[in-house]
């Protein structure tokens, strides 16, 4: 008896996308090309230069475990267990948020105020709610004379960040400190730089956060109070205490926070030049400002 015809790239891309669709994936086509690629050891571009390519009974097997938990919501990610950011490759797991590419512009933000400084003595950056330690490690690459310290509250995300410090060759160059915001942070430290990607989802945004948000990445990591805002509120009260003079305040926002995180930081009377900038789909998402 003549056995059954081994399904095919080809074949698996279809019967995968589509039930991913039925699942709620909104990109199922592309998560499904980017597991099979990973179980395959292979491109996306090849995938298709191969998609008549058959497939063994133990890389079905490993692409239906694949299949199965971004069906129950998990995000692409996190299966993967990496991430790109900054044209950097970075490990994710779920302590931490996934790096997204409107962070980029944080980082895109403070390497120009480092560059534009005259500094006689390498400059003190320190990145709160570093979760990955993404921003922290980009800063690193993209100005080294910077001397860097990343906090976060939680202990899992801090390994998971010097992890990638590790491997991306900048541990030496950050320090990492468990901390809620400045809790546990000298209070006579001052910093020539503070970068942060707050939690800044509002309780009316948490209801409408797409499956694979809510359910898997820490709620810690996105719930800012009713608002969204608490974050900023606190730091526009305690970031001036840990800035030097002139020095650099760099914060990424919700696409319809900035104005009121700038009106906030204008009323704290501690800072100037306060700035917004947009990411790549045109929002308002970074917000800049220099201590008195």
């Amino acid at each position: 008896m003549v056995g059954a015809t081994p399904p095919t790239i080809a074949d698996l891309l279809s019967k995968s996308a589509a039930w991913l669709r039925d699942k709620g994936c909104i990109t199922p086509r592309l998560d499904a090309e980017l597991l099979l690629a990973e179980v395959l050891g292979m491109s996306r571009v090849d995938l298709y230069v191969k998609f008549d390519q058959p497939l063994t009974p133990s890389e079905i097997d490993n692409y239906r475990k694949f299949i199965r938990r971004r069906a129950e919501g998990e995000p692409v990610a996190y299966i993967l267990g990496r991430a790109y950011f900054h044209n950097l490759e970075i490990k994710v797991n779920g302590s931490a948020l996934i790096p997204r590419p409107e962070t980029e512009h944080v980082v895109e933000a403070a390497i120009e105020f480092l560059m534009e400084g005259d500094w006689p003595s390498p400059p003190e950056v320190f990145d709160l709610c570093t979760g990955s330690g993404a921003i922290a490690i980009a800063i690193a690459k993209g100005f080294p004379e910077a001397d860097i310290i990343a906090s976060d509250v939680s202990g899992e995300a801090l390994a998971l960040a010097a992890e990638n410090a590790a491997l991306t060759g900048v541990a030496s160059r950050i320090r990492f400190v468990q901390s809620d915001l400045f809790e546990d942070i000298d209070p006579v430290a001052t910093y020539d730089l503070i970068v942060a990607n707050p939690p800044y989802i509002s309780a009316e945004e948490w209801e409408t956060l797409p499956r694979d948000v809510r359910e898997f990445e820490p709620r810690e990591a996105l719930y800012g109070g009713l608002d969204g805002l608490d974050f900023y509120r606190l730091l526009a009260e305690q970031a001036p205490q840990q800035l030097k003079p002139c020095g650099g305040l760099v914060l990424e926002t919700g696409s319809t926070q900035a104005v009121a995180v700038r009106e906030m930081l204008e009323a704290a009377g501690r800072f100037k030049t306060v700035s917004v900038f947009q990411d790549y789909m045109g929002l308002d998402r970074v917000v800049a400002a220099r201590r008195r």
